[in-house]
C-alpha cells in the first residue's frame, strides 16, 4: 500500500437509524478559538448515544480499512428502520503539493440474513443475520481560503453500474470492458462479503492501474492511508480484557523508514509469547512510555523482563515477555496494579501519538474509566492545549468541563430525532460543569439533556424490589 503525504481529520458525522439514534448531527470543530488540537468530549445520560458516536467511528475504520463489518452491526440498525446511514466530513492537505480539500463520505448499512449460518440454523435460535454495507457516495471539494465550495461527486455508487459519473468512471477506471466486469463482480463480492466497494482492495487495484487525474487517486490513497495508519478507536473492549488479566497496548511508532502499528495484548498473569522481531519495538514502546508515566504517577514505571525463547504455532522463533511494574527501584508483576493503572498505561502510547502528530485521529470509548479524576482533567487540558492530532472520547466524568475550553464540549440530548447539541448562552465566566448540573435542574437549553428521576419514586421502587428478597 502506497503511505501518502496526506493530513486527514473528521470534521463532522452525520447519524441515522443507529442504536437509540433517529438522527444526530455533530461537528467536531472548536468554533470559539483557534487550537492545533481537534478535541471532543460527549458527555450525557446513560444510554443516551454516547457510545453510538465511537461506534460509528469505528464502522468507519472499518470501510475505510476494506474490512468485513462486524456481525453485531446488524444488531445496531434502529428497530423501526431497515437501514442506518452516516455522513462523514473531512478535510484533507495534500501536503506535496500544499492543496486543501473538503471530502464526504456516505453510505448506508442494513441486514441481510446469512445463507451460510441459515443452512446450520436449528429450531429456537435465533436467526442469524449479517451487515451489508451500500450506498456508498464519496464526494469532494477544493478549499479556497474561507469559502466553502459545494461537494462535487467523485463516486456514486447507488446505481447497477460500478459507479457514476460517468466521466469520473472513465477518469478512474478507464474504459476496457475487462475492467468494467472486474468492478461489477468486485461490487457484488463485496456486497456479500460486508466490505465497502470503495475502499476494497479490489476496486483500488483497479484504479491505481488505470487513473487519469492524480488528484482523485491522491484523494482515494489519503482516506485509505488515514483508516489503515492514523485512525485508531479504543471500545470498552479493553477495560473489559484488563479485568481478565489481560493488558491490550494499541500503538503506533514510526522511527525513519520504519512503520509499526496494531494492538499488542500481553497477558498479565503468565508470560507471553511474542514475535522475535517485535521485541525491539516493545521495549521502544515502553521506554517512549516511562518517559510520561513516571509524570504522570510519580515513582512509577514498567519495564519488559525478556524470559528467553519459545517457538511459536507457526514454527517462528518468538520471545517470552513479561511487564514488570517499578515502583521507587521495587519491582513488582504488573498485574497487582490498579485497574486505572493498566487503563493509562493501555492508552498511553496513543495519547503521547495524538500530543505528537496532527494527522493521528484516535476515538476512546469511557477514557475515564478508572482514572483519578483531578489527573484526567490535567491530561486533557494538556494535549488540548499542545497537542497536534484529534481525541474524541466519551467520559462520565465531568471534570474535564472545567480544565478544557467549552469548544471541545459537546452534550447527548433525551431527543433520539436531536440527539447531539453543543450548550448556548454559556458565557466565558460560566463554570461549564455546574452550567450542565444547573440545565439538567431546570431546562435551559432547547434540547432537553437529562431525562428526570424521583428520588421518591427511586425508593419506593428499592423498597419494592426488596420485599422479594425476604427483607
Amino acid at each position: 500500500m502506497k503511505v501518502t503525504d496526506s493530513n486527514v481529520r473528521i470534521e463532522s458525522v452525520q447519524i441515522e437509524n443507529f442504536k437509540n439514534i433517529v438522527r444526530g448531527s455533530l461537528s467536531f470543530e472548536n468554533t470559539r478559538k483557534p487550537y492545533r488540537a481537534s478535541i471532543l468530549g460527549l458527555y450525557g445520560q446513560n444510554g443516551s448515544g454516547k457510545t453510538a458516536l465511537i461506534d460509528a467511528v469505528s464502522l468507519l475504520h472499518h470501510a475505510l480499512c476494506g474490512r468485513p463489518v462486524p456481525r453485531q452491526y446488524a444488531e445496531f440498525i434502529h428497530v423501526d428502520s431497515e437501514y442506518a446511514v452516516f455522513r462523514f466530513r473531512f478535510r484533507m492537505t495534500d501536503e506535496t503539493t500544499d492543496t486543501r480539500y473538503r471530502i464526504e463520505y456516505a453510505f448506508r448499512i442494513r441486514r441481510e440474513e446469512d445463507e451460510e449460518l441459515q443452512n446450520t440454523h436449528r429450531p429456537g435460535e435465533d436467526t442469524k443475520e449479517k451487515v451489508a454495507l451500500y450506498g456508498e457516495v464519496l464526494s469532494y471539494s477544493r478549499e479556497h481560503g474561507e469559502e466553502k465550495r459545494r461537494f462535487s461527486p467523485l463516486i456514486d455508487t447507488r446505481t447497477d453500474a460500478p459507479f457514476l459519473p460517468r466521466t469520473r468512471y472513465e477518469a478512474l477506471a478507464g474504459k476496457e470492458k475487462s475492467d468494467l466486469m472486474e468492478l461489477l463482480i468486485a461490487k457484488k463480492i463485496t456486497t456479500i462479503g460486508s466490505r465497502s466497494f470503495i475502499f476494497s482492495r479490489e476496486f483500488l487495484d483497479v484504479v491505481r492501474k488505470n487513473c487519469q487525474v492524480p488528484e482523485y487517486l491522491t484523494l482515494l490513497e489519503g482516506l485509505v492511508n488515514f483508516g489503515n495508519f492514523e485512525l485508531f478507536v479504543i471500545n470498552t473492549a479493553n477495560s473489559g480484557l484488563i479485568s481478565l488479566n489481560a493488558l491490550p497496548i494499541s500503538f503506533k511508532y514510526d522511527e525513519k523508514n520504519r512503520r509499526a502499528l496494531g494492538n499488542l495484548t500481553v497477558a498479565l498473569n503468565r508470560p507471553t509469547t511474542i514475535p522475535e522481531e517485535a521485541v525491539p519495538i516493545v521495549n521502544m514502546l515502553v521506554h517512549d512510555m516511562n518517559i510520561v508515566l513516571t509524570q504522570i504517577v510519580p515513582g512509577l514505571g514498567i519495564r519488559v523482563r525478556e524470559l528467553g525463547a519459545q517457538l511459536m504455532d507457526n514454527n517462528q522463533t518468538g520471545s517470552r515477555i513479561q511487564l514488570i511494574s517499578v515502583r521507587n527501584g521495587e519491582e513488582i508483576p504488573l498485574r497487582c496494579e490498579s485497574d486505572g493503572i493498566k487503563k493509562i498505561i493501555s492508552i498511553l502510547q496513543l495519547l503521547i501519538v495524538v500530543y505528537n502528530k496532527s494527522s493521528i485521529t484516535v476515538a476512546i470509548d469511557e477514557l475515564d474509566s478508572g482514572i483519578f479524576e483531578y489527573l484526567l482533567g490535567e491530561i486533557l487540558r494538556i494535549i488540548s492545549e499542545k497537542g497536534k492530532g484529534q481525541l474524541l472520547f466519551t467520559s462520565h466524568n465531568l471534570r474535564p468541563l472545567e480544565t478544557i475550553d467549552r469548544g471541545f464540549i459537546a452534550f447527548t440530548t433525551t431527543n433520539p430525532e436531536n440527539r447531539y447539541i453543543r450548550f448556548n448562552h454559556v458565557k466565558s465566566n460560566h463554570n461549564l460543569r455546574d452550567f450542565y448540573f444547573r440545565d439538567i435542574v431546570l431546562g435551559e437549553q432547547n434540547e432537553v439533556v437529562y431525562e428526570a428521576t424521583s428520588n421518591y419514586e427511586i425508593a419506593m421502587a428499592f423498597r419494592e424490589a426488596g420485599e422479594n428478597c425476604g427483607a
